[in-house]
């Protein structure tokens, strides 16, 4: 289980870095429910609590002979009362200055990409991407790797409406 969201601390350091906030004492992830394709977790960070769902690729398309683990984040952290951080960490190193295209439905939306994980540019995207998770059935994301190699990921939303109560109620949002 700590190897598999080796990438979860990893991703969450690159975002509390990114933010400007220094990472202190860090606990290891808890699963809290699982919700058809869809998990919920738990730890803590600096005393506060961090809750987020997460699933992996139902299919993943794309001409690589090694790639990590691939994961998709909706965070909540609730001491900074920051809720719907969405992320991406994606088992290779993404092209530098490149774009990842997430598409749920007729809904497009632009990432962008820091390593090995991709970021929602605002709060206001986070938030339009949370609630087109928790409506939709399909979410397709891809990107290109620093080697050019195009991926492409297939994820199954079902569970995610049950997923994303359980970390609001967890979080206390």
């Amino acid at each position: 289980m700590k190897i598999k969201f080796l990438g979860l601390i990893i991703a969450t350091a690159l975002f509390m870095s990114f933010s400007g906030n220094a990472i202190a004492a860090t606990s290891d992830p808890v699963l809290i429910s699982k919700h058809a394709d869809w998990s919920v977790f738990t730890f803590t960070q600096d005393g506060g609590k961090v809750c987020f769902m997460s699933s992996q690729p139902q299919k993943s398309e794309g001409k690589y002979k090694k790639r990590g683990e691939v994961h998709f984040f909706i965070t909540h952290w609730e001491k900074e009362k920051t809720k719907n951080v969405v992320s991406v960490s994606t088992g290779y190193t993404y092209k530098a200055k490149s774009n990842v295209s997430l598409k749920i439905g007729k809904n497009n939306f632009s990432l962008f990409t820091q390593g090995e994980t991709a970021w929602a540019n605002d709060q206001e995207t986070d938030n339009k991407i949370a609630l087109w998770v928790t409506k939709g059935s399909t979410m397709i994301i891809e990107g290109s790797s620093k080697r050019d190699t195009a991926t492409k990921d297939t994820y199954s939303l079902k569970g995610t409406s049950a997923a994303y109560k359980a970390i609001n109620k967890e979080c206390g949002f």
